[in-house]
């Protein structure tokens, strides 16, 4: 199967990805980590990204794209794979769907998270993780069993991102909506989006993108 996860930051779409890899055994695709495996590789398209980089400058999306295509064509997609932050805008996706075509392809499902804006700047800018282990926690819906120890691994050390903060969190979702959120528009009209309540409770949201991907 082959599919993308839309919604907004913190809409819980990397958690579910997770729990995907975990049940179907696909691998969840992100932007950064395949940027960075790329320029560790040492790949022809791989060293145009670090070119852009080292200089200060933004990866286009024709790099992005090329880099995406490149993933995509190792052994462990060949069963599919989670797209998540991929595509941002309409132009993304258009070299998305040409680029699958390309490959005698295409995308199987997009699966939207939605979510209340207050609740998800509560959500983001009261989540830290452990410094140790990454095990991930929150202010108010998810505090550790024992104050200040973490509940994986026994460490004391804890870490926040630093643009988990309600300023930025509205940032970026302005930006979310003025890019990304004409995608929900484009899938439906192709018939391939479908939605889930990202407010509910993680078990609860699972259930329900299972009950999509079980339809395919």
């Amino acid at each position: 199967m082959r599919l993308i996860l839309l919604g907004p930051p913190g809409a819980g779409k990397g958690t579910q990805a997770q729990r995907m890899v975990e049940k179907h055994g696909i691998p969840q695709l992100s932007t950064g980590d395949m940027l960075r495996a790329a320029v560790a590789a040492g790949s022809e398209v791989g060293k145009r990204a670090k070119a852009v980089m080292d200089a200060g400058n933004l990866v286009s999306d024709d790099i992005v794209n090329a880099i995406v295509s490149e993933r995509i064509d190792q052994p462990d997609c060949a069963n599919g794979f989670i797209l998540d932050g991929y595509p941002r805008t309409l132009v993304q996706a258009d070299a998305v769907e040409a680029m699958l075509n390309e490959k005698g392809t295409k995308l199987d499902v997009v699966i939207e998270f939605q979510v209340d804006d207050a609740v998800l700047v509560d959500r983001i800018s009261g989540r830290y993780t452990c410094a140790k282990c990454g095990a991930g926690y929150h202010d108010r819906n998810h505090r550790p069993k024992v104050e200040g120890v973490c509940d994986k691994c026994g460490s004391t050390e804890f870490k926040r991102r630093a643009d988990d903060n309600a300023e930025t969190v509205i940032t970026r979702l302005q930006d979310y909506y003025k890019k990304t959120s004409p995608l929900i528009g484009y899938y439906y009209a192709k018939g391939l989006l479908k939605s889930v309540d990202g407010m509910a409770e993680i078990d609860e949201v699972t259930t329900a993108v299972e009950a999509i991907l079980t339809k395919l």
